[in-house]
């Protein structure tokens, strides 16, 4: 055999054995999203503490179920998991039926980002100051909130918001948060409720007011900023996590493999910092996980069917 063959067929097994080891990390989400940016940030330094490469792979659709069932059918072999959001794991499988995962029992889950809550604002000059103006003037006036679409954590927000101020917002979906954003800022509708981490910058500049946080305490990031819960609306909350699953079935040494490498990720400096930057808060392993997944989902069923929001 000829050198050159040789040398060939090794580049060849050595590419093959390198992309045979690698992880993929299935996003649910288009890229550029917060859900996206978290997933690339701890897959980036996880990687080097497994010491294999962990390469994003973004699936949006369906509010994050195709992404989502893709990991749940995939051999539990720790090549293929799963960075999500409650949206797209928990809120999605609530709403709708004859789903082929449990969004509890077909995964394993690995570690939990953070938890962010979601605020509500208003145009920069709209002329309301308060969320208790706010709720006035949409007894007053036929007022519309904006959602990213059926069945998103914006869309429900609004709905609670509805129930609980006792008030009847039209609700106009949009494709994603940034036209809706558009529009808000155009005066073509008139409030939204999105995360911290996409707010706060406008926030800050002074684009958009916010009214008031959806949480049961106060965020460093905006600190002048009230909770609904203050404001005399203590079940006016809702927020989002951030965090990494596998398909149900990963051998145990995998899952605690991983699950330390996370909470490595987590706790370095550079990481935690830009966690903080971010709002995320409440990181916690694969056990905290899967009790905060199983909460939520016995939640949201009956709350959403509550509310009267289904998936059509």
């Amino acid at each position: 055999m000829s050198r050159m063959l040789v040398a060939l067929l090794t580049l060849v097994l050595t590419a093959f054995a390198a992309g045979a080891q690698s992880i993929k990390v299935v996003v649910p989400f288009a890229p550029g999203g917060p859900v996206d940016t978290m997933g690339r940030v701890i897959s980036s330094d996880m990687q080097t503490r497994l010491k294999t490469d962990m390469v994003v792979e973004n699936r949006a659709g369906a509010g994050g179920v195709l992404a989502t069932e893709q990991v749940a059918r995939a051999a539990p072999d720790g090549k293929t998991l799963l960075f999500a959001s409650s949206g797209s794991h928990v809120i999605s499988a609530a709403l709708r039926t004859g789903l082929s995962y449990d969004p509890v029992k077909s995964f394993t889950p690995i570690g939990l980002l953070g938890v962010v809550p979601m605020l509500i604002i208003v145009d920069a000059n709209y002329p309301v100051k308060t969320l208790a103006e706010l709720i006035a003037k949409a007894k007053a006036e036929k007022l519309s909130y904006a959602s990213a679409g059926p069945g998103t954590t914006m869309h429900i927000i609004g709905e609670v918001f509805n129930a609980e101020a006792g008030v009847k917002t039209a609700h106009v979906p949009y494709r994603g948060v940034a036209p809706a954003l558009n529009d808000l800022m155009g005066g073509h509708i008139q409030l939204l409720s999105a995360d911290l981490p996409v707010l706060e910058p406008l926030v800050k500049a002074g684009k958009v007011r916010a009214l008031a946080l959806f949480a049961t305490e106060r965020s460093p990031l905006l600190p002048d900023l009230p909770t609904a819960a203050e404001l005399g609306y203590p079940n006016m909350l809702m927020s989002n996590w951030y965090g990494m699953l596998a398909p149900a079935g990963l051998p145990p040494a995998l899952q605690q493999q991983y699950e330390a490498a996370m909470l490595e990720t987590m706790a370095s400096p550079a990481i935690a910092a830009r966690l903080a930057a971010g709002g995320l808060r409440g990181m916690t392993g694969a056990k905290g996980f899967g009790e905060r997944i199983a909460r939520d989902y016995a939640h949201w069923g009956p709350q959403l069917k509550k509310l009267g929001i289904s998936e059509n």
